[in-house]
């Protein structure tokens, strides 16, 4: 209980309600047991302060209980991240942000040819050499603006894929709308020639990097439309495909795992090959003790040293605990 001298005169049912606390491992079994030491603290002067610090401990514990139950409520919005990354489709009606889930993920959506198909958000792991990345199909935007609750899912993704009908005589108007949101909600930087840093911080978000998807290139009109995107928005990071084309899914594939700005690491234990088949993901500029911390909180504290294949300049070659990896490195980390 963090009380250094306790009041001699303390039951045996009381220490047994504080073993109880101690072994506790759920919220509902400590609001428990601290009831129960409550309950059969013998009431005196020498007991009030450990009284009053349990009530304190109540207090805090049951607060806790109200905010996981409220999170607990059912959302519609909300995605669980899962993957090396969350990369979230964005734009207007029948751009064909479904098709391209559903071209790029096992997720099955529903594709119509009607607007506004899609009334939630929808997820599926898009396979991606050794990982696999989450897309997020969302409702689309419209002239009203967005439906509640997208933008919390739009600032909860690590990328955003801008996505246009490049067939569409709207495709310019699709293209400066949405932009035009994304810069008006802070959840991307300001349109400019010159590139905005990364995740630069604006207050307490950050501004997310995007790519802006051109969709249906295998329709009529789609090349002219994607060569005035180019001439009047040349700043844009932009992508051709089409859902129905698979040859193209490698390069936005490539696209987007640049975008995450992440890569993988692979271990490996003395004496052994290492494991080319479950990477460790970190961001760039991930170095040795980030990898420690990913494979366990402890690791960082025990490492004695750490040998690296791939980036070093001879295979092997130990290194830093700050040495900066780099992806497809091999790492042999000693404890």
């Amino acid at each position: 209980m963090g009380v250094s001298v306790l009041p001699a005169n303390l039951t045996p049912q009381y220490h047994a309600a504080e073993e109880a606390y101690r072994k506790a491992s759920t919220l509902e079994e400590k609001i428990e047991a601290l009831q129960e030491m409550m309950a059969v603290i013998p009431k005196h002067k020498g007991t009030e302060k450990l009284q009053a610090d349990i009530k304190r401990r109540l207090s805090k514990l049951r607060e806790e209980g109200e905010k996981k139950s409220k999170a607990a409520r059912f959302n519609p919005f909300f995605v669980e991240k899962q993957g090396a990354g969350q990369a979230v489709l964005v734009g207007y009606p029948n751009v064909g942000k479904s098709s391209l889930l559903a071209a790029l993920t096992k997720a099955k959506p529903k594709i119509a040819d009607f607007p506004f198909t899609t009334s939630v958000p929808l997820s599926g792991m898009m396979p991606y050499k050794d990982i696999l990345i989450q897309l997020v199909d969302t409702p689309p935007l419209s002239a009203d603006g967005a439906p509640p609750g997208l933008l919390n899912v739009l600032r909860g993704g690590d990328l955003l894929l801008v996505v246009l009908d490049a067939s569409s005589e709207e495709c310019l108007e699709q293209a400066e709308g949405t932009l035009s949101y994304l810069v008006e909600k802070k959840i991307i930087n300001k349109i400019t020639e010159e590139k905005a840093p990364e995740n630069e911080i604006v207050g307490d978000r950050k501004y997310l990097p995007y790519i802006v998807v051109v969709n249906k290139m295998d329709l009529p009109q789609s090349e002219d439309n994607l060569r005035i995107l180019k001439e009047l928005m040349p700043e844009l990071p932009l992508t051709g495909i089409s859902a129905r084309e698979e040859k193209e899914f490698n390069s936005l594939k490539d696209n987007i795992f640049q975008g995450l700005d992440i890569i993988r690491v692979y271990t490996k234990t003395p004496g052994k090959q290492p494991d080319m088949e479950t990477p460790f993901v970190l961001k760039c500029g991930g170095t040795v003790l980030d990898l420690a911390y990913n494979i366990h909180r402890d690791f960082p504290r025990l490492l004695k040293n750490a040998r690296v294949w791939g980036s070093a300049k001879f295979e092997g070659q130990a290194v830093a605990r700050d040495y900066i990896l780099e992806d497809g490195d091999i790492v042999e980390l000693t404890i």
